[in-house]
């Protein structure tokens, strides 16, 4: 067995989302003053790597610290959608999803995670894709995009309604191509809000 790393690392130089906050780590003490060193971080919960929960876009939706554990850890399934414009049904047609299976969608934008094209020009999942995975019941969608929509976030509603949650900004799926079988670990800080910054694993 293997591991793979899907996950940004988290630096001073985080692109964020346009409007939200810039992500900060200032150190507090360090080792030459007091022998110790002592980190601060300053974000939004939608920076890098991270989780999207019910909260985020449904009114009185579940926190993303009150989901079950359960709904983190699943049999991945990669769908492989480089080149392709938007995210849609067509590329599920040979793919036999189950229920709690957690869905990674390459379509290579990692690899321009810094640039100012990331946040405006990536593909975005359709609605029959996302309704897909809905009847499916799967746990989560994963994509190495912004997300899988853009304002007014139709498919985040038509997601988390349904509590299938959205893993955004992940890296390195290509990694997984070769991979026939493997397990997903998307574990999120258990902070009591809308999204929370994850470490994102796959076993295969």
């Amino acid at each position: 067995m293997k591991l793979f790393d899907l996950t940004h690392t988290f630096d001073d130089s985080m692109p964020v989302y346009p409007g939200d906050p810039a992500s900060k780590i200032s150190f507090l003490n360090n080792m030459a003053g007091a022998g110790y060193s002592v980190s601060q971080i300053t974000t939004g919960m939608h920076t890098g790597t991270h989780i999207d929960g019910p909260l985020h876009v449904i009114e009185g939706g579940m926190p993303l610290s009150e989901m079950p554990v359960e709904r983190f850890i699943g049999r991945g399934v990669l769908i492989d959608a480089r080149s392709k414009k938007s995210i849609d049904s067509d590329l599920l047609a040979d793919v036999p999803l189950r229920e709690k299976d957690i869905v990674l969608v390459l379509t290579g934008y990692s690899a321009v995670f810094r640039a100012p094209s990331y946040y405006s020009d990536y593909p975005q999942v359709t609605a029959r894709f996302a309704e897909a995975l809905v009847k499916a019941g799967v746990n989560m969608l994963g994509l190495d995009t912004p997300g899988p929509d853009g304002p007014p976030f139709a498919i985040h509603r038509l997601l988390l309604a349904a509590q299938v949650l959205i893993i955004e900004n992940l890296t390195n799926l290509e990694t997984l191509l070769d991979i026939p079988e493997f397990e997903v670990f998307a574990l999120p800080t258990r902070y009591r809000a809308e999204a929370a910054p994850a470490r994102v694993i796959a076993r295969g």
